[in-house]
């Protein structure tokens, strides 16, 4: 059985005879844990305070073992979680995107990891609870923010019913030449007659068509 070799991931402040060290694939399937789907963290405590703790205890970074003793930081890389050791890169646009993750989650040294979109989701949920902490003290109105998606502009306006004048100006102005809509005196009835006509018509067509 032959075990397939990788190229260790990226590293901040790693040299380039480190860098091009090969571990085992297996090895690193084995020490990531499944981040598993985005939810809301459920708290034991009704306390805010309480809370506020329940949640940091869950986004703590995952820490090295070595017979019963814990030591240092295990997934301290660049692109994984440090909580569970999924890989995730990041876009720059993502509203669910972390910060600069620290050793005691609100506190501490930076660390090179990141958040999965799974803690991701619950560090956000750590920093509402925390300013709705902070509201209550001052006696404020805490109003949660709920991440949208962003919506394109081309999905955000519809069709176009009406111009403005600084749209008539740089349509003119890129070559465009808009002419109003003319008056229309046109009863009903001599509507429904021209349609009725032409509708004729088109049958007349049809039938030229199909007797070919």
């Amino acid at each position: 059985m032959t075990q397939q070799m990788v190229f260790t991931p990226n590293i901040i402040g790693m040299n380039d005879s480190s860098m091009n060290k090969m571990i085992n694939s297996a090895r690193v399937s084995h020490n990531a844990r499944h981040s598993g789907p985005i939810i809301t963290y459920e708290f034991k405590s009704v306390d805010i305070k309480k809370q506020t703790k329940e949640i940091k205890k869950v986004l703590l970074p995952e820490k090295k073992k070595f017979l019963f003793k814990k030591y240092g930081i295990r997934f301290n890389i660049r692109d994984r979680c440090i909580v569970c050791g999924a890989h995730h890169i990041w876009e720059a646009g993502d509203n669910l995107r972390p910060p600069i993750p620290l050793s005691h989650v609100n506190k501490g040294r930076p660390l090179r990891g990141t958040y999965c979109p799974r803690h991701s989701s619950l560090f956000r949920q750590m920093e509402m609870l925390e300013q709705q902490v902070i509201a209550e003290k001052h006696g404020l109105e805490f109003k949660k923010y709920v991440p949208k998606p962003r919506v394109p502009n081309i999905m955000k306006s519809g069709p176009l019913v009406s111009l403005s004048e600084k749209d008539i100006i740089s349509l003119t102005a890129k070559g465009w030449e808009i002419t109003p809509p003319s008056a229309d005196t046109t009863t009903a009835e001599e509507k429904l007659f021209i349609l009725l006509t032409e509708l004729k018509g088109k049958i007349g067509q049809i039938d030229e068509l199909v007797g070919e």
